[in-house]
């Protein structure tokens, strides 16, 4: 099984232990909403433009409305754990795709409920993990309004943000700098050191792509 597969997998064995009322880390978002999301993002090519596009964003929002009005949570659940669309007829574009996605929205309703721990995760996932980080930085922290020096334990350092100014340090393992850049700061186990005021405002930036 490929890490997309399993953490996909594993994502919707827990979403279908919580039931579509349980909170999750994206603003606003139950369980019921986020398998929503997962199924127009590969079902609905005519709709996920607006998942990054904000003058798209009122029709997208409109078909994941629609699709919790027309599927049980059960059968929606049942959507995610089959790739749909383009990634299930190309298995390798679902791994080289969806394994940060599935990790990151897994962690998203893992970390929403008590007393979550983080995971350890096999040697060659956290080396991929910290490749994107490492290679796509730039891009994920491209609002943050601080310099950015990403150290994860180990070893390796990526850069991030503006090159002049205050710069924050950020130490952690991969997954968990994975899940800082892509926005989630406040759930993110890492190390920031720097000045109380730029350490605040990377905390409060929208980061991620």
């Amino acid at each position: 099984m490929t890490h997309a597969r399993g953490e996909r997998a594993a994502l919707c064995d827990l979403l279908d232990r919580l039931g579509p009322d349980a909170p999750t880390l994206c603003d606003g978002w139950t369980t019921y909403d986020l398998a929503a999301h997962l199924v127009l993002r590969e079902r609905r090519p005519d709709a996920a433009a607006g998942i990054a596009l904000k003058p798209l964003a009122g029709h997208t929002a409109a078909v994941q409305e629609s699709l919790k009005a027309r599927h049980p949570y059960p059968e929606l659940v049942g959507l995610v754990r089959r790739p749909g669309g383009v990634y299930g007829l190309v298995p390798f574009l679902d791994d080289a795709v969806n394994t940060l996605e599935m990790f990151v929205h897994h962690e998203d309703v893992r970390r929403a409920q008590p007393a979550w721990e983080p995971r350890a995760m096999p040697e060659d996932l956290d080396r991929l993990m910290w490749k994107r980080v490492s290679a796509g930085g730039r891009l994920m922290l491209r609002r943050s309004p601080v310099g950015v020096v990403l150290h994860r334990t180990g070893g390796g350092v990526a850069l991030g943000g503006p090159r002049i100014g205050p710069k924050v340090e950020v130490t952690g393992p991969a997954p968990e700098l994975l899940l800082f850049c892509f926005g989630r700061q406040e759930h993110a186990r890492v190390e920031l050191t720097g000045a109380p005021e730029a350490i605040s405002r990377l905390k409060d930036a929208h980061l991620g792509i």
